[in-house]
């Protein structure tokens, strides 16, 4: 069957599968990290710290990794990625005697540099299977890719608890190396080696944007996953279980589901936004939707302050929070492959995911920080705010093809 598809079509499916395979361990490894270690006797504090580096790491790998990947192929930096969380996941098969925090931190930093090696791989490498002038293909092909991934990352939550309970720790890490292990050979020989790779080598100088658009898109990008995380991250499921009493399992079941249903959200974007014929999507449309998830957190903070059940105000402003953030997310996603220069694209790509990750960096420590300091309510008045700017900014983003494709880094 696979060898009647097209080479492009051949090519998204095993990016795709890649992808795929990566994230369900991805989840999983870090729904196992945390109950085996709240098993252990590790503080809350002690298993946060624990994915620090995650987060940290991700600024600089989406930076350099896009500079790589110009330069050496999408293929490689993709298979380097896989081979780093096989190695992560090694390192956590030592005797528990060695799992100190340090060491515990050094597998998730590693692990965190893998997965943004591997992300901004998979989302580059569409731009260049889709031909230019095909926009509504490209938008539906990259919302696919980006939904799937977070729906299965909510999976690898229900995954991580089911492997932990059934054969326990080391043997459910051990299973998911030899995994990727298979998966990355097949990687090596089946992806395209030059898939990716600039026709000139790139300097390390031009690792930072020279294009306006991209760089809007960059500054939005950040300050919505620092609107998303500033609540979602910390504040949260802290409020669930202190203020609503909600156990381990009711939280982490809810934030799972809420991730699956934000990812397939993201899947059916391109037909939620309802594209016309011949246009695709830009500045206004990323306004617009901004504007109107804005307004989410801003009602949800009022109405924790009226005589209204919390738990009603956060279910069913999460529910509708989700459905918005995928929705702006999905768009985001697609604007940015379709803005970045064909040639180097993982330059482009890996910029803005580092925007991303600095976004969701800022938003964890703000969530902590703030949450103690004054509250749920606080939290949701900064996303507002944060969300209000991201559409502020988005409102200098280009409309028409022409200035997308006229000048890609002017």
């Amino acid at each position: 069957m696979l060898a009647r598809l097209s080479p492009d079509v051949r090519q998204y499916l095993l990016i795709t599968g890649n992808y795929w395979a990566f994230t369900l361990t991805d989840g999983a490894l870090r729904m196992l990290v945390v109950l085996h270690f709240h098993e252990l006797g590790y503080s809350s504090l002690q298993v946060a710290l624990l994915f620090l580096f995650y987060e940290i790491f991700g600024v600089v790998t989406n930076l350099i990794g896009g500079w790589l990947g110009a330069r050496i192929g999408l293929n490689r930096t993709m298979n380097i990625g896989l081979a780093m969380q096989v190695v992560a996941l090694s390192m956590l098969l030592v005797p528990a005697a060695w799992l100190t925090v340090p060491w515990v931190m050094a597998a998730q930093a590693l692990s965190g540099i893998a997965k943004d090696l591997n992300k901004m791989s998979a989302k580059s490498s569409i731009k260049l299977l889709v031909p230019a002038e095909r926009q509504g293909a490209l938008f539906r092909w990259v919302a696919a890719l980006t939904g799937s991934k977070n729906a299965l990352k909510g999976v690898g939550f229900f995954l991580g608890g089911a492997l932990l309970t059934s054969i326990g720790f080391r043997a459910a890490v051990a299973a998911m190396a030899v995994a990727l292990a298979l998966i990355l050979l097949m990687g090596m020989a089946l992806l395209k080696r030059d898939l990716g790779r600039a026709k000139s080598k790139p300097k390390f100088r031009e690792i930072l944007s020279k294009s306006r658009a991209i760089n809007l898109l960059s500054a939005a990008r950040l300050f919505l996953f620092g609107a998303r995380d500033v609540w979602f991250v910390v504040a949260l499921p802290v409020f669930l279980a202190q203020s609503l009493g909600w156990d381990f399992w009711q939280v982490g079941g809810f934030m799972a589901a809420w991730v699956i249903g934000y990812g397939i959200v993201q899947s059916v974007a391109p037909f939620v936004i309802g594209r016309r014929p011949g246009h695709a999507p830009g500045g206004r449309s990323a306004f617009g939707w901004a504007a109107a998830l804005a307004v989410i957190p801003a009602a949800m903070a009022l109405l924790l302050t009226r005589p209204v059940a919390p738990q009603n105000v956060l279910i069913v402003g999460l529910a509708i929070f989700g459905v918005l953030f995928a929705i702006n997310s999905a768009l985001h996603s697609y604007l940015i492959v379709s803005y970045a220069a064909e040639d180097g694209v993982s330059l482009d790509v890996g910029f803005y995911y580092m925007a991303n990750a600095l976004g969701r960096l800022l938003g964890t420590v703000l969530s902590g920080w703030v949450f103690q300091v004054a509250g749920l309510g606080a939290c949701l008045w900064i996303s507002a705010i944060l969300i209000a700017i991201a559409a502020s900014v988005s409102t200098g983003l280009p409309e028409r093809l022409e200035e997308r494709f006229g000048s890609p880094h002017a």
